[in-house]
């Protein structure tokens, strides 16, 4: 990149984290991770207890993105119906797939049938507790995750760009559907926010134990950055010898002792992709192996099946990480 884009992208991506540490308490790093994978096309999975506030970050996010004009219209013409801007899906056990997706309802006298949106059909989409959804409606998003694409009823619809999900997902309680395997595949990185410290705990607590905690609060990127800095993407080079790392980790994934299923061919073109997004919005024009094994851990282990359900995938990344030599063979 040249300097000029970089400048440009170090200042939005700063005003953007500013604005979301100034009502959410999260550490930078996690922060930049979640806007790499927006910016390098990817959905993110936030996985964590309950009141953390998995909800409250992806709203900052969203509302920290100015949208001009409204609605807009998707790219396959008068046939899509409008995006919205935001969207946001409360999971409950008894919604089905048309209340995610749309439907098709027969209009007035004529008879003409009439697509009717679902939520689904908005640039950012809050997904909040995706684990308490029937594996049927889990099912609703596979397509518009891969493809950017809906189908109802035999027609299909373009969404589009940006296009970009934030699924939470609660790690215990009742009535909770495990999400398959093909499911989390399709999530670019998995997150944690965690328990905050004391001292930002007491911040928490004195900031949103008011009415007006978010009174200050608004947009300060306008989306059109958003797709500029997409664009810049491939602009990062990585090195065939990075690419190779990344080839070597996965793979020594699948032919690890304690793992029935291992990372796919998908996750290595994941982790290619959102390296490059993370380098460039740290102002780097190239990706190093720190930065691989930076986002191995949240790119890899909701990926991984383990034949012992009670062990944590993180222990088999961490020694892969551990064993994997940085120069592989060519």
């Amino acid at each position: 990149m040249d300097v000029e884009n970089k400048e440009a992208v170090g200042g939005g991506v700063s005003r953007l984290i500013d604005n979301i540490q100034s009502v959410i308490s999260i550490g930078r790093r996690k922060l930049e991770h979640l806007l790499a994978a927006h910016i390098a096309g990817g959905h993110v999975l936030l996985a964590d207890s309950h009141g953390v506030g998995k909800t409250s970050l992806a709203k900052a996010l969203a509302g920290s993105i100015l949208w001009e004009g409204g609605n807009h219209r998707g790219r396959s013409g008068d046939a899509s119906p409008q995006m919205d801007d935001f969207s946001r899906i409360q999971c409950t056990v008894d919604l089905l797939p048309q209340d995610i997706l749309g439907y098709n309802r027969i209009y007035g006298s004529s008879h003409e049938l009439v697509f009717n949106k679902g939520p689904l059909f908005a640039h950012f989409v809050l997904c909040d507790e995706i684990n308490l959804l029937t594996p049927k409606t889990q099912g609703s998003f596979f397509q518009a995750m891969e493809e950017q694409t809906v189908t109802v009823e035999g027609q299909t619809f373009e969404l589009e760009n940006p296009f970009f999900i934030i699924a939470t997902m609660n790690l215990k309680g009742a009535h909770l559907f495990p999400l398959p395997a093909p499911q989390l595949d399709r999530f670019m990185v998995q997150l944690s926010m965690g328990y905050p410290d004391a001292r930002h705990e007491a911040g928490i607590v004195q900031r949103h134990g008011r009415e007006d905690a978010w009174a200050d609060f608004g947009p300060v990127v306008p989306y059109q950055q958003l797709l500029q800095w997409k664009a810049l993407v491939d602009q990062v080079s990585i090195h065939p010898e990075v690419v190779a790392y990344i080839v070597s980790c996965v793979r020594r994934s699948r032919e690890h002792e304690d793992v029935d299923v291992g990372a796919s061919p998908r996750t290595g073109v994941k982790l290619s992709r959102m390296s490059r997004a993370l380098a460039m919005i740290r102002g780097q024009d190239y990706v190093s192996i720190d930065t691989i094994k930076e986002i191995i851990p949240a790119a890899m282990t909701h990926r991984l099946v383990m034949k012992n359900s009670a062990q944590p995938a993180s222990t088999v990344i961490e020694e892969i990480l551990d064993t994997v030599p940085v120069e592989v063979a060519r």
